[in-house]
């Protein structure tokens, strides 16, 4: 009897070999023949084994490993083009100016308050209020400094008089020098303590140093203050207006002291006041990285400690000519890194629209813009959806003016 081939279970084949169906499967003997399910390499090795099959034999495992072979799986199809925003690079320039935005305060600010612990009795001014130097603001309760004050003011007389006695004694000799010794240091330390106490007595009154305005009054009369609590805010208004802002450290390079400033305050719109550099930061802040620039602003009667203001500040030009910078939107720059960048540039080659990963110069920020340099003339970058494209991805470019006209597929 011929054996034939039929699909079974998948990945088996049913076989249909007297004999040979009877040694694999286990069933010789038992007198059961017929069909049995086996698995490609089982077919194959049983008609190996079996001399009896001869040539035809070999060629019916031919068949074997030819009907074990299914339809070839279709190459996966590629992924389709990120859809993608791009611009054109506008013209390039020499780095120019960066912005800043802080409050604006006058130099000479004083949070102030007591020296001593007490009751606040009186709060004698309320924010907006002027005042002079010297101008009581707040007093607290007195008696406690008071009692101390008497009593160190009690013993200070009692020491004096023990001090006149040993004097007194030691001069006809019935008491020896360190008696006297002791007296005097006694008399020392009790004047020490009076003067704290009037000391003290003195700093039961809150008075103002300079003549300003009242910023902000921060207690009321009935509680408890601690020595160093700020209950009043005053502002000296002699003192210059200046704008305190944070600057990224890659952004503090150019920028000197005297260098001008355009500034412009949310409160005065379409408004610019003139301003200088006044201080640079020495430092970074830790967590950060920006560095604290103070600029001095020309005072106008409108312009109020806390207002919101930004200023535009210049570099110097540099002593050698440096790399032109374009300007593109920050939202392309990737990863950003002291002076050096990247961006994905469009590549409009044979096989289609592709990202580039092109690594540039970076010169910092200017508003909502990044200045770049090292992009051939004419490049185009991606900016929504940069985040999501790799190198060598292909892209479609959602808006054709980026590409002139074309559809970017």
């Amino acid at each position: 009897m011929r054996g034939r081939i039929d699909r079974g279970l998948p990945g088996s084949l049913i076989v249909v070999i007297p004999e040979a169906s009877q040694r694999l499967s286990g069933t010789q003997g038992t007198g059961r023949r017929g069909a049995v399910h086996l698995d490609p390499g089982q077919a194959l090795r049983a008609f190996r084994d079996d001399n009896r099959w001869g040539a035809s034999g070999a060629a019916f495992a031919a068949l074997l490993a030819l009907a074990a072979c299914g339809p070839a799986k279709a190459p996966a199809a590629p992924p389709p083009p990120q859809a993608v925003e791009a611009v054109a690079v506008s013209a390039p320039r020499a780095a120019g100016g960066v912005t800043a935005t802080g409050t604006l305060e006058r130099r000479r600010e004083m949070a102030l308050s007591f020296r001593i612990a007490g009751v606040l009795t009186r709060v004698a001014v309320e924010a907006g209020d002027p005042v002079r130097a010297g101008q009581v603001l707040a007093t607290i309760d007195p008696a406690a400094v008071d009692a101390r004050q008497q009593a160190s003011s009690a013993d200070l007389d009692k020491a004096r008089r023990e001090l006149d006695r040993a004097r007194t004694l030691y001069a006809k000799g019935y008491v020896a020098k360190a008696r006297l010794d002791d007296a005097e240091s006694a008399v020392r330390s009790a004047s020490a303590a009076y003067g704290a106490a009037a000391f003290d007595r003195r700093w039961a009154q809150l008075v103002s140093p300079a003549s300003g305005v009242v910023l902000e009054r921060r207690a009321q009369a009935g509680e408890v203050v601690q020595p160093g609590q700020a209950v009043v805010s005053v502002a000296d208004l002699n003192s210059p207006l200046v704008l305190r802002a944070p600057l990224p450290d890659r952004d503090v390079a150019g920028i000197g002291v005297g260098a001008p400033v355009e500034v412009t305050v949310d409160a005065l719109p379409g408004q610019v006041l003139a301003g200088r550099v006044t201080r640079l930061g020495q430092s970074a802040d830790a967590r950060t990285g920006a560095v604290t620039v103070e600029i001095e602003v020309a005072a106008r009667p409108e312009l109020r400690s806390g207002q919101i203001a930004t200023a535009r500040l210049a570099r110097r030009a540099p002593a050698s000519p440096g790399p032109a910078f374009a300007r593109v939107p920050a939202e392309a720059v990737l990863e950003a890194s002291g002076g050096q960048a990247a961006v994905l540039r469009l590549d409009n080659g044979p096989g289609g629209m592709r990202a580039r990963r092109t690594p540039v110069r970076f010169g910092g920020f200017d508003g909502d813009d990044a200045l770049v340099a090292g992009l051939p003339d004419g490049a185009r970058v991606i900016t929504a959806g940069a985040g999501f494209v790799s190198d060598g991805d292909r892209v479609t470019v959602t808006d054709p003016k980026a590409l002139g006209g074309k559809s970017g597929r």
